[in-house]
């Protein structure tokens, strides 16, 4: 494998403006994530930027920031974008898109995702975490996939992500964790591929790689770091990163 890593970012928040230039501790957060990417050491990390400002911050900072038309719809359309301007030649193989609003993402989680691409009938690779609440189980805004590791599986077929608590019945329930390796040609055909049923239904694009007989697996991790969404989640990512 030959991976690179993309983080896909734009100001465009509702609920925290100008959310990748918030202060964390004298540095922009999208500049967190962009150290979190490269202490996974497993290959070169950009930022796919939807806006100046963002690749101006990246720049300023030694980063490489690619800057992406500000109308596409998509992380993952954002990525495909800048992977185009920085590897024309085919060179990487494997492309980890990053969500931009994870700057405590343990480094080591990165190179987990890669894990499942090991079975060559894999397209994509996620990560997700035990759902250990009430409050998580229920909060649509906590995704779940329906997965199982029995007998100490490390990695397990994705059937299925939903903002419902699923599958039914007693057992673990998974988070989901907005990270994905994907190989490079499916990363291509799934950015081609139209909004599916299902993905309107849930507002979940993974679930137009399903819709289209596209294979996700999920490597587990213990814990699912937290997205900053809010004013009191960059609060608490301070706390973290002190």
């Amino acid at each position: 494998m030959n991976p690179i890593v993309l983080i896909p970012s734009r100001l465009a928040a509702t609920r925290l403006p100008n959310k990748p230039l918030a202060d964390i501790h004298g540095r922009a957060m999208i500049l967190h994530v962009l150290d979190r990417g490269r202490e996974a050491g497993i290959g070169p990390v950009a930022v796919a930027a939807g806006d100046q400002a963002i690749v101006d911050a990246v720049r300023a900072d030694g980063g490489i920031a690619v800057l992406t038309d500000p109308s596409l719809p998509r992380g993952s359309d954002r990525v495909q974008a800048a992977l185009a301007v920085l590897d024309p030649q085919g060179q990487h193989d494997i492309i980890v898109n990053l969500q931009g609003d994870l700057p405590t993402i343990p480094p080591d989680y990165l190179r987990t995702v890669l894990a499942p691409l090991s079975d060559p009938a894999i397209d994509i690779a996620t990560l997700v975490a035990p759902i250990t609440t009430d409050e998580e189980r229920n909060a649509p805004s906590v995704v779940k996939a329906a997965c199982a590791f029995d007998g100490g599986r490390a990695v397990s077929p994705a059937l299925y992500f939903s903002r419902a608590a699923i599958p039914w019945g007693d057992g673990p329930l998974w988070h989901h964790i907005g990270i994905y390796a994907f190989r490079r040609a499916a990363l291509a055909r799934f950015v081609s591929l139209p909004e599916s049923p299902l993905e309107r239904r849930e507002s979940l694009e993974q679930l137009r790689a399903l819709e289209a007989g596209m294979r996700i697996a999920c490597a587990r991790v213990e814990i699912a770091p937290f997205g900053v969404d809010t004013a009191a989640d960059l609060e608490r990512a301070k706390i973290a990163l002190a």
